[in-house]
């Protein structure tokens, strides 16, 4: 109750969505009846050296000035972004729920410098997609038990954004690559 509590004051979910939730964690009778009320939003951040932990929320990239990061939840049924055209913001928070989430930057203009993808894979996985020539730093992800498979290259070209991975595998870890054939086929084809 207290996470659902905390997730309502931070704007993750609105009071009505607060309320049905409250209702249903009350009449709970498993651990997992309450896992699924709270599945779709992030870790909680302890202080305790035996506690879970997740990072604070990270600030802005630069050049991304005060526009408010774009937030993914897979929910239930997942949520995806791309592969069209999508107006990039400097920060990016990704929930994956029971659903999963897929962020694709293949088909987008970003004049970035660098764009913070925080991922909390929580139940199912993010994959996160860019382009060639655009590069991956993944040293600020906490892979869990699901893990971090990146499976990006070094090789950056000018004028590319860096793609800045913070956050969580937890349950169904994060996986950054590039296109895969099928995806690299249609990009060809248009």
């Amino acid at each position: 109750m207290e996470r659902l509590r905390d997730a309502a004051a931070e704007g993750r979910i609105d009071f009505g969505e607060l309320d049905s939730r409250l209702g249903l964690a009350l009449t709970a009778k498993t651990h997992g009846e309450l896992a699924a009320l709270t599945a779709d939003l992030p870790t909680p951040y302890f202080s305790s050296a035996t506690a879970p932990a997740t990072a604070p929320a990270t600030a802005p990239a630069p050049g991304a000035g005060s526009r408010q990061p774009l937030v993914l939840k897979g929910g239930m049924f997942g949520a995806s972004l791309g592969p069209g055209r999508w107006d990039v913001p400097g920060h990016v928070i990704a929930h994956g729920g029971v659903g999963g989430v897929t962020l694709d930057f293949t088909r987008v203009e970003c004049r970035l410098p660098e764009v913070v993808v925080e991922a909390y894979a929580e139940t199912s996985g993010i994959t996160v997609v860019i382009p060639d020539g655009w590069v991956a730093d993944t040293s600020g992800i906490d892979p869990g038990v699901g893990g971090l498979t990146d499976k990006t290259t070094s090789d950056r070209l000018p004028g590319t954004p860096l793609i800045r991975l913070t956050g969580s595998g937890t349950m169904g870890g994060v996986v950054i690559r590039h296109p895969n054939k099928r995806e690299r086929r249609k990009l060809d084809a248009s």
